[in-house]
């Protein structure tokens, strides 16, 4: 199986809401990592698993999205803890929809929120 990597990290913010989280209820930023990897059996007709380009494309736009943002004013975290592992799905499922290549078989997005935790979230198709 092959799969392609791409990283971009970013600055958000958020605060955490439900529970006594300390410091996290208060409004914080974090230095996101984010990996994006896309795995499947075959090439395109070009050698390729999906264009780089275009998947560098894609994640610039959805970084974009994000960047310097308050995560818990966002239409897609309405009524949920923004917490990490929801943020992952969110982010997963919306590389989901773009890049409909029909190579790829699974989605993997790895979500790093400091240099020591991070949350993985895949979709297979």
């Amino acid at each position: 199986m092959y799969t392609l990597s791409v990283r971009r990290d970013f600055i958000a913010r958020h605060f955490l809401i439900g529970g006594d989280w300390g410091p996290e209820n208060n409004p914080n930023s974090h230095h996101y990592l984010l990996e994006l990897q896309l795995s499947g059996e075959t090439l395109d007709e070009h050698g390729y698993l999906v264009d780089i380009i275009e998947v560098e494309k894609h994640l610039a736009e959805v970084v974009a999205h994000y960047s310097e943002q308050m995560l818990n004013d966002l239409p897609e975290f309405s009524g949920i803890n923004p917490s990490i592992e929801q943020f992952a799905r969110i982010l997963c499922c919306t590389f989901d929809q773009r890049l409909p290549a029909g190579n790829i078989k699974k989605l993997k997005l790895v979500l790093w929120e400091n240099e020591k935790a991070w949350v993985s979230y895949t979709i297979r198709r």
